[in-house]
């Protein structure tokens, strides 16, 4: 079972590393898609997300209409079974969160 892992940011590069560290600390990170949406960020945000383009499916920054619409655009983009919104401040409670849904 695929779980599309969704991170919206702007602005976000105080968060976003642990944000990103979260999701790719994922004890079954193979069953995992990670998308990242990004409203235009001006800070160093995208240059955060650009040091785990390894570990990111797909990334897209551009400015958009808020949050709902770069929520929206990644739930496009993410084919997996199952979608989990994860905010650009927020981490995943521990490395088996993923496995505890699935």
């Amino acid at each position: 079972m695929k779980i599309s892992v969704i991170t919206v940011s702007l602005n976000s590069a105080l968060t976003i590393e642990e944000t990103i560290k979260s999701v790719i600390s994922q004890k079954n990170k193979n069953e995992i898609e990670y998308i990242i949406i990004d409203g235009g960020s001006t800070d160093k945000t995208i240059e955060i997300i650009n040091n785990y383009k390894s570990d990111i499916d797909f990334f897209l920054s551009e400015n958009d209409k808020g949050i709902f619409d770069a929520i929206n655009k990644g739930i496009k983009y993410s084919t997996g079974d199952i979608i989990s919104i994860l905010h650009s401040d927020d981490i995943f409670f521990n490395n088996q969160t993923i496995d505890s849904v699935v």
